[in-house]
């Protein structure tokens, strides 16, 4: 007779349960993220802008064609933005400018960030001296006037890359943030956690970095931001004011020419002097609604309320 084996002596396991613990955290975050509905709009314009700055130039080529016949001609389906001074499709500037542009600001804003964030918990932990040290520094180069360091600099130093132009902004851009993360320093480093960490003698570094910046991601979030749309702003004013190199494609360069060769005299210029100038106001309007609902994510006390 063939042997009746038992449900419990068969060899056969059930698969595991598939790990939905990534899944959890992203629906959790997409979820925490449409809270607010303007921020995910936000959200979505910068994402798509990022996109199409960073893709779009793969499918346009680096050097536009010019056509003299159709300097200034209105917008077609085919071109909906129209032409500029030398018949070269607006759209396509916009598209392939906005990657220097986004660069740009994300690098200044990290690098002013970075020096802030440090220099200032370190200044308000630590005291005495270093505190002295690090403020004085801070007042003196608040008071250089940032524009005209910049046309010093482009006097005697040519900047040839948006890399250096990025560092140069960022450099410049870090005292305002030091002053605040280092008065949000002054307040954490009193709280009862701070104190046991400093009795457990777990060492200023760990102190700083894993008890005290983590409870200041969202204000360095916003912080960072705005940093981002001021070295933004700065850029545009530096090609404005022709203090940077007019090489390469962005939206600074853009408006540079409309400018410079009179765009605003001619009746079919008004998307090739708008285009760039509507461009950069999108672009800040989505970071700052973005950082509006990241700052929920981050901030318990604003996802609970």
């Amino acid at each position: 007779m063939a042997q009746i084996l038992e449900p419990s002596a068969t060899d056969f396991h059930a698969p595991p349960p598939p790990d939905e613990k990534d899944v959890g955290v992203f629906r959790a975050f997409v979820r925490a993220l449409m809270r607010s509905r303007t921020g995910f709009i936000g959200f979505l314009v910068f994402a798509g802008m990022v996109l199409i700055c960073l893709i779009g130039p793969l499918f346009t080529p680096d050097d536009l064609p010019t056509d003299v016949a159709r300097i200034y001609a209105p917008p077609t389906l085919a071109h909906p933005l129209g032409f500029d001074s030398e018949g070269r499709d607006v759209l396509m500037q916009l598209i392939n400018g906005g990657r220097t542009v986004i660069f740009v600001g994300f690098l200044a804003a990290l690098v002013s960030t970075v020096i802030a964030v440090l220099f200032g918990a370190l200044a308000a932990y630590v005291g005495g001296r270093v505190d002295s040290i690090i403020v004085t520094a801070t007042d003196i180069v608040l008071t250089v006037p940032g524009i005209i360091l910049l046309a010093v600099l482009a006097a005697f130093y040519r900047v040839g890359s948006s890399w250096a132009l990025a560092v140069i902004l960022g450099i410049l851009g870090w005292p305002g943030l030091l002053r605040a993360v280092r008065a949000q320093v002054f307040s954490l480093k009193e709280r009862e956690y701070i104190e046991a960490a400093k009795l457990l003698d777990l060492g200023t570094v760990r102190i700083v970095v894993r008890e005290i910046l983590p409870n200041m991601a969202s204000f360095i979030l916003m912080n960072f931001v705005i940093g981002m749309t001021n070295a933004i702003y700065a850029l545009a004013g530096l090609y404005l004011l022709g203090l940077a190199p007019m090489e390469g494609d962005n939206w600074g360069i853009m408006i540079n020419f409309a400018w410079t060769r009179g765009a605003i005299f001619f009746e079919g210029s008004f998307f090739y002097i708008m285009g760039p100038v509507l461009a950069i106001c999108i672009l800040q309007l989505a970071l700052v609604t973005m950082a509006r609902s990241f700052e929920e994510i981050l901030n318990p006390r604003l996802r609970h309320n």
